[in-house]
């Protein structure tokens, strides 16, 4: 009795054990089965290196987390946010998506994506003080005002639009670098450009340019850098008919077609300026973090510094993220979660994607040690830093329930551009118009609030 007694207790003991070793054996967040698979569907964007890199990234997470598989959808940029309202309308949501931080509001008021604080609250491997605070803040959302409350999404990364500009080129004019720290005034801007643009074989053209700026894209340095803007701090006014703004795209404009130091928009089809600054035919172009990998095959040395300065004196430019989040239809949402720290928070994949030159750092003291690296181009990649930390800013779009208001302002400018129609016009005339979609998004958000 004694003998088959001490059997069945020994057996009871090692069937426990079993069980508890087994669903700590998981290693992947959740409970349940060591042979279960669990299969997570990840839907996402980019070109060739960051597919590569994010591939590489998404196996070594599956080799941490046993039982967990990826189904990784990728698709071109443009393609994105029109594949993703599909998979959305059919209810099909992915597990685990990227999403832009202007559709925030709409996709937690519609029940689209998880709230992950609960889940960030209890995970020891998250130190929400060691990643950008800009990045975090624009996916949290408390109901009301986007940029406080709980969090929706962990940023993909955050993305600085930095000023570069071509070393070799001042160099071999013999034109003095620009100051790392100390922002060039519009004025000296202009002087340097109009060195730097000249015919270059005597052909009685003009193939060097000093800039090339898509006005989609850096106008808002400039508008910014003069203490204007395109909405007011209460988020429902449209302010573009500030003299300020007006004073800032005009000058933009004027670089064109006063002091001809950019292409026209003539020339700009025989050869865009992405292509002249990949020549090295351009004095200064805009630098993203997603750039690196690409402009290390550059046919001259280039570097970031501050964009120029307006009235305010201090340089200003936007900074671009990528949000990634959970599904709230899920089936696995701590193995859906575990995926997007991975990517985002955890060392371990994020040098993998720094390694890869596809972003900076979303850890700080990872970052601060990457900065510190002059040897790796660009040198100056503390301009990154400093935007992220100081001057940079989100693009006005992404406070309100949609960005419709603020794209019409692009959709008409190019007689502006072209020099057929002064700012100021231009300005008085788009007002309304982007007030008018302004008040028609707040409508819509109070509604969506309702359901």
């Amino acid at each position: 009795m004694l003998v088959s007694l001490i059997f069945i207790l020994s057996t009871v003991l090692a069937a426990c054990g079993g069980k508890e070793n087994s669903e700590a054996g998981n290693g992947n967040g959740g409970s349940g089965k060591a042979s279960e698979t669990k299969e997570l569907t990840f839907m996402y964007r980019g070109g060739t290196d960051e597919q590569k890199a994010y591939t590489e990234v998404v196996k070594k997470f599956e080799e941490d987390h046993p039982g967990v598989k990826v189904k990784m959808v990728v698709t071109a940029a443009d393609q994105y946010a029109t594949k993703l309202k599909a998979a959305i309308t059919g209810n099909k949501v992915p597990d685990v998506f990227y999403f832009e931080s202007g559709d925030l509001k709409a996709y937690v008021n519609s029940g689209i994506l998880k709230n992950l604080t609960p889940y960030l609250n209890y995970s020891e491997d998250i130190n929400l003080d060691n990643i950008w605070k800009y990045g975090v803040d624009l996916y949290r959302y408390d109901g009301e005002m986007a940029g406080q409350g709980d969090i929706y999404g962990m940023p993909k990364d955050v993305g600085p639009f930095a000023l570069g500009y071509n070393k070799t080129m001042f160099e071999k004019e013999g034109i003095p670098l620009p100051d790392n720290d100390v922002p060039m005034t519009w004025d000296e801007f202009i002087e340097v450009n109009k060195k730097l643009t000249k015919d270059t074989d005597g052909d009685g053209k003009v193939d060097q340019y000093g800039t090339g700026f898509n006005v989609n894209w850096a106008l808002q340095a400039f508008v910014w850098s003069n203490g204007a803007d395109w909405i007011d701090e209460t988020k429902t006014k449209v302010t573009i008919d500030d003299p300020k703004f007006a004073e800032a795209l005009q000058f933009f404009a004027d670089m064109q077609n006063v002091h001809k130091i950019t292409p026209s928009a003539e020339d700009a089809q025989t050869l865009d300026t992405y292509q002249r600054w990949m020549k090295g035919e351009l004095a200064f172009f805009p630098v993203g973090p997603w750039d690196m990998s690409t402009y290390e095959g550059l046919p001259f040395e280039y570097d970031l510094m501050p964009y120029p300065a307006g009235s305010t004196g201090k340089p200003a430019t936007w900074t671009g993220s990528l949000g990634i989040g959970v599904s709230e239809k899920t089936k696995y949402p701590e193995e859906a979660v575990a995926l997007v720290n991975y990517l985002t928070a955890s060392k371990e994949g994020m040098e993998m994607l720094v390694n890869a030159k596809v972003q900076i750092p979303n850890l700080i003291d990872m970052a601060e040690e990457w900065a510190a690296d002059t040897s790796t181009k660009p040198a100056n990649k503390q301009e990154f830093l400093d935007i992220v930390g100081d001057y940079g800013r989100v693009l006005p779009g992404h406070y309100t329930y949609n960005a419709e208001w603020y794209n019409l302002f692009f959709t008409d400018i190019q007689p502006v551009i072209d020099g057929k129609m002064t700012a100021e016009e231009y300005v008085k005339q788009q007002q309304p118009k982007m007030q008018k979609l302004l008040d028609r998004a707040i409508e819509q958000e109070q509604k969506s609030k309702k359901k």
